[in-house]
């Protein structure tokens, strides 16, 4: 008998698709959905216990960026965890692409998570000893793709985003916007379904912040899925939607 794919495994152990939502943050713009959280709630065990989600219902779509903003400590960095596949919300239902992530094993939550999402972080976490293209190739090391074309691939990712230039620069001769250039090509490899970035322009100044965010607008009218957590308004006025999160409640800002 054939062995299945990780995939094929994945979805062998996926439950049926429920209703949708009714919640303010239900987005039905987009006819496929990246991401679907229903009443997705993190609770802390304490006395009394504390809730870092509480009830989070959210659909995006794909092709949607979307900005979560809050205050620091408001839930940001445990939701951006939960959708990164980083965390397990203690209730609730989490699809990805259609695949119901709750319930997966921890090998197939890394697998979906290396084979779907992309990262993007306010460092930029670039190998300083290593080159530009060796910094995105990396991104394949453990996603079990053919090696014989990595190189070429990281080259397409940069040239995507503008750094085809700079191939064999080490990362010390960068600027902070094409250090950010450089993991967002890392993040692209693989074609992600989603790209979650966390302050992304957050070591910036205001003009890489504007390239920056020039390469998102770009990206997004490719079809790529974005979902930005900022404190920044430059930042999250720039997105198509915007979501407020505060003491683990969500609600969607018109």
């Amino acid at each position: 008998m054939r062995e299945k794919t990780p995939l094929e495994s994945i979805l062998h152990n996926t439950a049926p698709r429920g209703s949708t939502p009714h919640d303010p943050t239900a987005h039905r713009g987009s006819s496929t959905e990246v991401i679907r959280l229903q009443d997705v709630s993190r609770v802390f065990p304490s006395d009394p216990p504390v809730y870092a989600l509480s009830k989070v219902s959210l659909i995006v779509g794909q092709g949607d960026y979307l900005a979560i903003v809050g205050p620091s400590g408001s839930g940001k960095s445990t939701l951006l965890n939960t959708l990164g596949l980083l965390d397990r919300p203690t209730s609730g239902s989490y699809l990805l692409d259609g695949i119901e992530t709750t319930k997966l094993k921890d090998k197939q939550r890394t697998w979906l998570r290396g084979s779907r999402i992309g990262f993007i972080y306010q460092s930029f976490h670039l190998l300083p000893q290593r080159s530009v293209v060796e910094n995105v190739m990396l991104a394949e090391v453990y996603g079990g793709r053919d090696r014989r074309h990595r190189r070429k691939r990281a080259i397409d990712a940069l040239e995507q985003v503008g750094m085809g230039h700079r191939v064999q620069f080490l990362p010390n001769r960068l600027s902070g916007g094409e250090r950010q250039r450089v993991a967002i090509a890392r993040a692209l490899m693989g074609s992600p379904s989603l790209l979650l970035c966390d302050e992304p322009t957050g070591n910036l100044d205001t003009r890489n912040t504007d390239a920056v965010l020039d390469l998102f607008d770009s990206l997004r009218d490719q079809g790529m899925t974005l979902v930005v957590i900022t404190h920044e308004d430059q930042v999250s006025t720039r997105a198509q939607r915007r979501v407020r999160i505060s003491d683990g409640v969500l609600t969607e800002e018109h």
